[in-house]
């Protein structure tokens, strides 16, 4: 069995998170820059066996398309074309980033590390991950 991977992707910066092998447990694994992407999936490929992907699809409250929305179409296309074999799943994102901050409040940690925008990116990646493997 292998792992399920989480994308929170954004425009500068996308936060990634892990199952275990056994898909049990989600864990936050980077934040890479956008730009390289691609090539960190590929790396880590190489190296881990993913049974499939997840990516956070970002909309309003009404079901319409924020300002990323499009941005995140692109590079579900891209990543698609280059690991065709590997089912990619779209799941809800709304609020992950408040519910990051929530976390983070809660397990103590200061507010300069909750500053850091990369580990906000990377607890969303792992909400997202805890929440479709919830909704399975």
């Amino acid at each position: 069995m292998g792992r399920i991977l989480a994308i929170d992707y954004g425009l500068k910066r996308t936060g990634i998170a892990v199952t275990d092998p056994l898909q049990i447990i989600a864990n936050g694994l980077e934040t890479v820059p956008s730009h390289q992407l691609l090539n960190f999936l590929a790396d880590y490929m190489a190296k881990e066996g993913v049974d499939e992907m997840v990516i956070g699809m970002p909309k309003n409250l009404d079901n319409t398309d924020t300002d990323s929305t499009q941005a995140v179409r692109n590079i579900v296309k891209q990543i698609q074309k280059k690991f065709p074999a590997i089912p990619l799943r779209l799941h809800d994102e709304r609020f992950t980033s408040q519910m990051a901050m929530k976390a983070m409040i809660a397990g103590g940690m200061s507010k300069k590390d909750r500053r850091v925008k990369a580990t906000v990116d990377r607890v969303s990646a792992t909400i997202i991950l805890q929440s479709y493997m919830e909704s399975k």
